[in-house]
């Protein structure tokens, strides 16, 4: 009589490696890559089927640091490797780490295309506003003016806003999170891998050595319920200390407005993560005068393109044959030399 083998319950443990991990200490890095890790065993994925696809960037060495399948690809071009990974083995869950350079300067046009096509992989960008590994320059999402080693007299270049990247690439899931915040962080790497398409989660990220501070106001605990804005699916936009601050249209904008004297929950915004319209009010949400949205700011379903394409190949298949490969490269003009 013979029997099936039970499969393993996984723990932290087995998702970390032998390798030396090699970021600077204090690094925000530390924290996403222990949250990850926690993260992993819960979702009842073998090792064997899950991959991790880098560029290149601080973040990108990630690969070496989760046991289990992986690439250290090139620069900026994560996402197009990931989206040939999972168009050919559709089982396998995928997870791209990229960063505000890698991702947004010379991997922009990968980001866009994998987000569009709703490819069913999952993609962290860690976002620093700096570049890390080639020693402080500026990226594309350093706010103007930033001086740094390659904008001695300031930066002149607007900065990139990933959400709305995400946002107006059409992704069907787009979320942010703080790398210090271990519950939310948690929730956002749980709830990318359910959805079934691109998810995107941009991941406010410390560079203590090159960018010190950048997300100081959402990461500390004194200024936290004052500088962000917890999205939760169905429920008004309160936030504060106090919880006496809120969001609500004025026409065809957003304000912020204090609880009391005449305003209530009711008038406030009741965040719909289905609605686009909202998410890009949300996503466009920045300056001093506004939170900052932490959350899942959309989440909605359509046809992923790794099944598409999966469907078309075995249609075709089936109606024209297997195919033969030397056929098809002598097809056409040829000629011999």
């Amino acid at each position: 009589m013979s029997t099936i083998a039970a499969t393993p319950t996984l723990s932290r443990k087995d998702f970390v490696t032998d390798q030396d991990v090699r970021w600077c200490p204090g690094c925000g890095d530390y924290s996403i890559l222990a949250q990850v890790q926690k993260v992993m065993p819960e979702l009842g994925i073998a090792r064997e089927n899950i991959v991790f696809v880098s560029g290149i960037g601080c973040s990108s060495r990630f690969p070496y640091y989760m046991n289990t399948y992986g690439f250290h690809s090139i620069h900026g071009r994560a996402p197009a490797i990931a989206t040939g990974l999972k168009a050919t083995r559709p089982e396998l869950s995928v997870w791209v780490v990229t960063g505000d350079g890698d991702g947004l300067s010379i991997g922009g046009n990968h980001l866009l295309h994998v987000l569009r096509r709703n490819v069913d992989v999952n993609l962290l960008l860690f976002n620093n506003r700096i570049y890390g590994l080639t020693k402080g320059q500026y990226s594309p999402t350093s706010e103007m003016g930033k001086v740094t080693k390659s904008t001695p007299l300031g930066s002149i270049d607007y900065p990139l806003n990933p959400i709305s990247v995400a946002l107006g690439a059409e992704a069907s899931f787009v979320a942010r999170t703080v790398d210090v915040d271990a519950k939310h962080l948690q929730e956002m790497i749980r709830r990318a891998s359910d959805h079934r398409g691109a998810a995107f989660v941009e991941i406010l990220q410390n560079c203590n050595i090159f960018n010190d501070g950048a997300w100081s106001a959402v990461s500390e605990k004194e200024s936290k319920l004052d500088s962000a804005l917890l999205l939760e699916h169905g429920k008004p936009m309160i936030f504060g200390k106090q919880r006496d601050k809120g969001i609500r249209m004025n026409g065809h904008k957003l304000e912020v407005v204090s609880l009391g004297n005449g305003v209530s929950d009711s008038d406030l915004l009741v965040h719909d993560e289905q609605d686009p319209v909202l998410a890009f009010l949300l996503g466009a949400m920045n300056g001093p005068a506004f939170p900052i949205p932490l959350g899942v700011l959309r989440a909605t379903s359509r046809p992923t393109y790794d099944e598409a394409l999966n469907a078309q190949v075995a249609s075709a298949t089936e109606k024209q044959g297997p195919g033969d490969l030397d056929e098809l490269f002598a097809r056409g003009d040829t000629w011999e030399v």
